[in-house]
């Protein structure tokens, strides 16, 4: 569970840096997914899901 409360601090640690330094940026951003179909959308969540997944492996490769 530590490793988990971890993981999601550093996912927010993370995004709110990206909203305070660089707002103006979410919203052009934001726009551009709008814009952009459906299956691209959804092919570039898996791919954040398998980069991901191979960072979490490496990561308890590395450490253990």
């Amino acid at each position: 569970m530590d490793v988990f409360l971890t993981a999601l601090g550093l996912v927010l640690v993370i995004e709110g840096l990206v909203f305070a330094l660089a707002p103006s940026r979410i919203e052009d951003l934001l726009e551009m997914f709008a814009r952009m179909p459906l299956s691209t959308r959804r092919t570039l969540g898996l791919g954040a899901i398998a980069l991901g997944v191979l960072i979490v492996a490496l990561g308890k490769t590395l450490a253990g």
